[in-house]
């Protein structure tokens, strides 16, 4: 049965809405490429809108400036890594090896940071927009207490204090070892990905192992 007028004039709003929101991720992903390339200090909307193949004046009907353009990109990366450290970072069990609890949460930043080099642009530029800093601010504090969280199932006998210590030197080292690992590509990149966690599990194998050996001691104790 053909639509009604009715139906169709229902329809037009949705595909108004349709091709507003592909074009707003087509001008995010264009974003995404000259903020990584020139930084966001000498990215312009000129450009954006260059590289996303449409006009200055298109760009300006979704977004009045490249800061608001850098917020939009910034909240939805945000949003994203959440979900990946909330999958990264769970309590481990204690079959869990050190090793593996390392690879599984580093090899799950890394093919982020991986897919969204404009993240590391973003939010660790010396020029970043006041808003994206104070998100980014915030979203640090709670990547540092779900590190502490994870320590905690490797480390049960810790104290807050050295928990939040040992969670403190892992975030540092892993973006340390993120500027290089971004910094190549191809087996360069993998060697340095291995690297990585090799300086991890090196770090937190004494602490880690202090415990081990004090619950293998507990469990071969004769009552």
């Amino acid at each position: 049965m053909p639509d009604t007028a009715e139906n169709q004039a229902k329809d037009q709003p949705r595909r108004r809405q349709a091709r507003g929101e592909r074009r707003i991720a087509q001008l995010l992903e264009a974003a995404a490429t000259v903020f990584c390339s020139t930084g966001y200090t000498a990215a312009s909307t000129n450009a954006i809108a260059r590289e996303a193949g449409v006009s200055p004046g298109t760009l300006y009907q979704f977004f009045p400036n490249k800061e608001a353009i850098a917020i939009e990109l910034g909240d939805r990366l945000m949003h994203e890594m959440r979900d990946t450290y909330g999958e990264a970072l769970a309590p481990v069990g204690p079959a869990t090896t050190l090793e593996a609890a390392v690879g599984a949460a580093v090899d799950r930043f890394i093919a982020f940071n991986c897919d969204h080099p404009v993240f590391f642009a973003l939010m660790h530029g010396p020029d970043i927009p006041g808003r994206i800093a104070e998100e980014h601010d915030a979203l640090h504090v709670t990547l540092l207490a779900r590190i502490e969280g994870l320590l905690s199932s490797l480390l049960p006998d810790a104290s807050p204090a050295d928990l939040s210590r040992t969670a403190h030197m892992c975030l540092g080292l892993y973006k340390a070892g993120l500027e290089l690992v971004l910094g190549h590509e191809g087996a360069e990149q993998e060697a340095y990905i291995e690297e990585l966690k090799h300086v991890l599990v090196r770090y937190l194998e004494p602490l880690v192992g202090e415990r081990r050996g004090r619950d293998q001691a507990s469990s071969t104790r004769t009552p």
